[in-house]
């Protein structure tokens, strides 16, 4: 099997959690080190990783994919640079700060004959490709309404202190919003117009961190909103169809498994506990339903091996460029209608 020599750029939490663990369990795949800048910590979980002390050191190295994992505000920075090193690339959410910026990368990486993949793992969650076969298979009729939420109780600011700095790229919108945006995307695709509201609910904050989309389409309405400051649990998802509706609480076990420090071979990966399984009350064929539903396995997995498909066999990305910049096209949009108080035409 051809092996792909992969690269990190930075190991705190990001390369530590959602990346080092999937690269290091795939069989094409090779965790070759990560760019340290302070502490040196990736040679207590992988002795044989290499720590850089720069990203020249590191792009110089024999690499053949550079995860760049590090604060939004160098998506953009680094990407290029790594493209410019003949280097493919995989850029966590948000890919960059501007549409123009994602544009630009995306040319490059062309131009490079090189990969261009954004990191959008949370499409591999067990919440969400519940709800995606849920609608998929038909079991609400058309779709009128959904709401999509990220909520957390975290009044404190962030122990991260560059996602408190109120540069372009921070904030909840960008940071959480880039998954409810992707997953609304996925789901429906672009929207006629939307309308936001964002504010700074925490003291002396200088981000958003708190938001409201309203994503417009012909016949159907989709709400995306999230918050600090929500204690109690509300369904992540709720869907409303002609025919019926379906709650799902946001329950993917795999970020507090890796966290844990368990690996995604270990048995009953991904499996939520049916405790978390989503409510459907709908009637199809006649029949009036109203029962549980089991919940889809999650394993972000399935972004490495597809992107590991792409890397080696040339098969189509998981995550395309295009689909990233829509993306950010939302965001700033959400930002203009925040800013001009109206509805927003795409």
């Amino acid at each position: 099997m051809q092996k792909i020599k992969t690269a990190l750029l930075s190991y705190g939490m990001s390369g530590k959690v959602f990346h080092a663990p999937f690269i290091d369990a795939h069989p094409g795949l090779e965790l070759i080190g990560a760019w340290e800048r302070s502490k040196k910590n990736i040679q207590q979980d992988y002795p044989n990783a290499k720590s850089y002390a720069s990203l020249e050191e590191l792009l110089a190295d024999d690499i053949d994919l550079v995860i760049v994992n590090t604060p939004s505000v160098t998506h953009f920075e680094y990407a290029k640079q790594a493209l410019l090193a003949n280097k493919n690339v995989v850029v966590e959410k948000p890919l960059t700060a501007r549409v123009s910026e994602g544009i630009e990368l995306k040319k490059l990486a062309e131009q490079q004959h090189k990969i261009l993949c954004p990191y959008q793992n949370r499409r591999w969650n067990s919440d969400f490709l519940t709800v995606k076969k849920i609608i998929d298979e038909d079991w609400l009729g058309e779709i009128l309404e959904m709401e999509i939420r990220y909520d957390r109780y975290t009044p404190q600011f962030s122990p991260k202190k560059h996602k408190e700095t109120g540069e372009l790229g921070t904030g909840i919108l960008y940071d959480l919003g880039s998954h409810l945006i992707d997953q609304a995307l996925q789901l429906f695709g672009r929207p006629i117009s939307l309308f936001a509201d964002l504010t700074k609910q925490r003291p002396g904050s200088v981000i958003d961190d708190y938001f409201e989309i309203l994503l417009f389409y012909k016949n159907l309405r989709v709400r995306l909103k999230s918050g600090f400051f929500i204690r109690e649990t509300i369904p992540g998802y709720m869907v409303f169809g002609r025919n019926g509706t379906f709650l799902k609480n946001k329950a993917d076990v795999q970020e507090d498994d890796l966290i844990a420090g368990k690996k995604p071979t270990a048995a009953n990966w991904g499996i939520e506990p049916e405790s978390e399984q989503g409510l459907l009350h709908t009637e199809k064929d006649g029949k009036i339903i109203r029962a549980k539903v089991p919940t889809e396995k999650g394993d972000y997995m399935g972004y490495y091996e597809a992107l590991y498909q792409s890397l080696v066999y040339g098969k189509p990305l998981a995550v395309k460029p295009d689909e990233s910049i829509e993306v950010i096209n939302v965001i700033e949009k959400a930002f203009e209608s925040n800013r001009l108080k109206k509805v927003i035409e795409f």
